[in-house]
């Protein structure tokens, strides 16, 4: 009984001393934890009100483009296509490509490339360049569209068969 007591006593003092000697450590490294814990959730909270936003912006638009008020649609469309968002991006630029609202080819690939730019999962990718590649075969660039329908075909992608049967014809 008293070799275990003994045994907490020196456990007790060795802690005590281990804490003596590295507070500075100790404390810098709770610091760091706590620190970072916050940083984490301010920045958690900055995006969820971005996304907040930009759905906001994204409704708002779709208003104004059931009300035929096209212009305004079209620039909040592309100030949410410019914003990086993964889901509401790519969604307002297949809205601008479907109702026609850009006109300029180049503008239109500019954003198809800023869109293949974002960190995407494998399949939304690829089906936003089996969307270029036939948005290219629409605008009578057949070269450039086939290019992109073999790259599809090669990478195994899930359009696969739908490539290699546009190719085809």
């Amino acid at each position: 009984m008293s070799q275990e007591l003994d045994n907490n006593i020196k456990t007790k003092i060795g802690l005590q001393s281990f804490i003596k000697e590295n507070s500075k450590k100790i404390i810098f490294i709770l610091g760091s934890i706590i620190i970072s814990l916050i940083i984490f959730f301010f920045i958690s909270v900055q995006n969820e009100k971005k996304n907040i936003l930009i759905a906001e912006k994204y409704i708002q638009a779709g208003l104004y483009l059931g009300s035929n008020q096209l212009l305004k649609s079209t620039e909040i469309f592309e100030e949410i296509v410019l914003s990086d968002n993964k889901f509401y991006s790519i969604l307002a630029f297949s809205t601008l490509l479907e109702k026609n609202l850009i006109k300029d080819d180049e503008k239109i690939l500019k954003y198809f490339e800023k869109l293949e730019n974002l960190r995407l999962p494998k399949d939304q990718k690829d089906l936003l360049i089996f969307k270029k590649s036939l948005y290219l075969l629409k605008n009578s660039k057949k070269d450039e569209a086939n290019k992109i329908l073999e790259k599809i075909i090669e990478s195994n992608s899930n359009f696969k068969s739908l490539a290699e049967e546009i190719i085809a014809n």
